[in-house]
């Protein structure tokens, strides 16, 4: 019998994302209120759909796959090099990459328990162990927690999306920069940043260029291009060229590059998303408040709103689904509690008002 490689065959199958279309199928439904992946309700700048549908016609070419003119937007906007610049589809391939790179058989990953778990997913794949620190009871990433395990277990990688998904929280730019100081010489800190837009510009690092730390970002979030899939990291140049060594020199698509750059020169619409979603959040705490039920501040597109217990939690999750409402919720203590619901246009935000408190009274 064919097999894969031992560390491939000892892991369990597993669908990291159910999917909303997924769910569509199984529960019978046409159409579904869309809340659940964090995507923009949005949409991208009508100048990437433009400068996208212009070159539709070129689709039989491949992208560049050194993606310069993307690249050195980014630089300029930066203010570093284009070679300390990687672009991939997405986040989740950039994230990839960094495991492959530094992640062997028997290395240690660090991450919260809990988080985002496609990097989870990539540091089994590649045979590496995840060693996890839980949440602090109000949600918040535990930085001192984590720091005690780096220093007792010297990872491979220490992985923190900041903002934080699930639980919408952030660590201030001090406690990133304690991380970074205190990681060792032979560990990577890979902070996610997909959701940077929604946050203060000034709780961020500044760009510093080191080569412990690798920073990655995504068109996916405020600038809506979630489909489009592409990301961008901001690392040391000998990180890029080791990436360089083993990613698809074709893995980006063309429409996505123009898109992106695009997308990035229209600032003006980025900042109408940002209040959009500032608003949307409003509205969900006030929802939340309501209904009497709490919720945790967030720095995203999304919110979680307490539901007690992991148990309330998932049959709201089910009865929504039931009637047609797509959310997600955590899934590690203490966030399982939670469910998390995206920031929807005012007419979606509106309807899950309505079967959430429909919901409530029954």
């Amino acid at each position: 019998m064919l097999r894969a490689t031992p560390s491939i065959e000892a892991i369990a199958p597993m669908t990291p994302f159910i999917g909303p279309e997924q769910l569509m199928r199984e529960g019978g439904h046409a159409r579904i209120l869309r809340l659940g992946a964090n995507e923009s309700a949005f949409g991208p700048s009508p100048k990437a759909v433009s400068a996208m549908a212009a070159e539709l016609p070129h689709l039989c070419w491949y992208g560049d796959p050194e993606s310069y003119d993307l690249r050195e937007a980014l630089a300029g906007r930066l203010g570093c090099s284009a070679d300390e610049i990687l672009i991939g589809s997405g986040i989740d391939d950039l994230m990839g990459l960094a495991v492959r790179a530094f992640i062997g058989p028997g290395s240690v990953a660090l991450a919260a328990r809990g988080t985002y778990p496609t990097f989870a997913y990539h540091v089994t794949g590649y045979g590496g162990s995840l060693v996890t620190v839980d949440y602090r009871p109000d949600g918040t990433v535990d930085v001192d927690g984590m720091l005690e395990r780096v220093r007792a277990l010297h990872p491979a990688i220490v992985y923190l999306a900041n903002p934080d998904n699930p639980s919408g929280t952030m660590c201030g730019r001090a406690q990133i920069e304690a991380l970074l100081e205190k990681t060792p010489p032979q560990t990577l800190l890979l902070l996610d940043e997909a959701y940077a837009e929604f946050a203060p510009a000034d709780s961020f690092l500044p760009t510093i260029i080191d080569p412990r730390l690798l920073r990655v970002r995504t068109f996916s979030k405020a600038y809506g291009m979630a489909g489009a899939r592409i990301g961008y990291g901001v690392t040391a140049v000998r990180n890029v060229e080791t990436f360089g060594k083993i990613r698809l020199q074709y893995g980006v698509n063309r429409n996505a590059q123009i898109g992106a750059l695009a997308a990035l020169a229209d600032d003006e619409y980025v900042r109408g998303i940002i209040r959009e979603v500032e608003a949307g959040r409003q509205e969900y705490y006030e929802l939340a408040r309501s209904l009497g039920r709490k919720t945790i501040p967030s720095f995203t597109n999304f919110v979680c709103i307490d539901y007690g217990n992991a148990h309330q939690a998932n049959r709201a999750i089910a009865e929504l689904m039931a009637r047609g409402v797509f959310i997600r919720k955590p899934f590690a203590p203490p966030l399982d509690g939670y469910i998390r619901v995206t920031v929807g246009t005012p007419a979606e935000r509106a309807r899950f008002g309505e079967h959430l408190r429909a919901l409530q009274s029954e």
